[in-house]
């Protein structure tokens, strides 16, 4: 342990376990009451504000039943559980930074913050599991714990993390003739599009090189980032969709649904220096999403490249 010059108190002037009580204090501070009830207010009142909006974006529209599971890992071309994944990463990400926040040794604020995420995710799966449009998925907790996994393992393992999950979504122009399909599907509204739209959504794992090469010479803040999405999706698993009544009301077939993979250059900011606590947490933020960039896509068998993907 060190003294606040960064040399260890002498144990020749001090008792041993004088010396041993005064370094772990200067290691482990005392924790801030006050703040540790601050911080489970914000994942009190967080977690139940964004229950209510999840609730009112997927839920009313649909008849509660009795708690039932349901096999979907084969939806979506699994952008969704990309998406499951990324929100367990980033939840657990900011909530252990919170948890930090109030005096926690490093490690135990990772756990926390880890314990923090996949509670909250647990608890929306339980949702959907009494949701007769949804049902309790095993693949959906199976991506839940790999998201928390991804950030406790490299915050345990290197206290920093090599491998950031980022996030990109940018609208996409339908054709006139799906438009009331989209509608009924993804919503109107930029909110609603955002986060229900799979063809626009973009997950990126994105890795610091300097952190993986430190004998280099490349920005410590350089990222070679690797993204997964989808396009051509107008249903769960086909193109096709029914009423109640078992009618089609939709069916585009002849609409090839495609999976994406791209590699673009990133930026991690929080390997920006700075001494402003203000932009330290800005910069967190900011890491959530993909920095635009040039990228290429391979899809279909076929390589080609973007101007600039976001």
């Amino acid at each position: 342990m060190q003294a606040q010059d960064g040399n260890q108190f002498p144990r020749d002037i001090l008792p041993i376990t004088q010396i041993d009580s005064i370094n772990q204090k200067i290691a482990y501070p005392s924790v801030n009451k006050k703040r540790m009830a601050a911080a489970a207010g914000v994942h009190i009142i967080g977690d139940a504000a964004t229950l209510a909006i999840l609730s009112n974006a997927w839920y009313k529209n649909y008849p509660k039943t009795g708690f039932h599971t349901y096999n979907d890992s084969g939806e979506w071309l699994q952008v969704d559980k990309t998406g499951h994944a990324w929100t367990a990463y980033t939840i657990a990400k900011h909530s252990s930074e919170l948890w930090r926040w109030t005096g926690l040794p490093q490690n135990k604020a990772t756990i926390l913050g880890g314990i923090s995420a996949l509670s909250f995710q647990t608890i929306l799966e339980y949702l959907d599991g009494h949701s007769a449009a949804w049902g309790w998925s095993w693949a959906d907790m199976g991506a839940n714990v790999f998201g928390t996994t991804l950030f406790t393992g490299q915050q345990l393992l290197w206290n920093e993390q090599r491998i950031q999950f980022k996030f990109s979504s940018f609208p996409v122009g339908y054709a006139n003739d799906v438009k009331q399909r989209v509608s009924d599907l993804y919503g109107n509204d930029f909110a609603t599009q955002l986060l229900k739209d799979y063809n626009a959504q973009t997950y990126w794992l994105s890795v610091n090189v300097h952190s993986f090469l430190p004998q280099t010479n490349v920005p410590r803040w350089f990222n070679l980032s690797f993204g997964y999405g989808a396009q051509g999706m107008y249903g769960g698993y086909e193109n096709i969709a029914k009423d109640k009544a078992g009618n089609i009301t939709f069916y585009r077939p002849d609409i090839k649904r495609r999976r994406q993979v791209f590699l673009s250059p990133d930026v991690d900011f929080t390997k920006i220096k700075t001494d402003k606590k203000i932009l330290k947490t800005f910069f967190s933020l900011l890491n959530i999403l993909k920095f635009p960039a040039p990228s290429l896509e391979l899809s279909n068998g076929k390589l080609k490249g973007r101007l600039v993907h976001y």
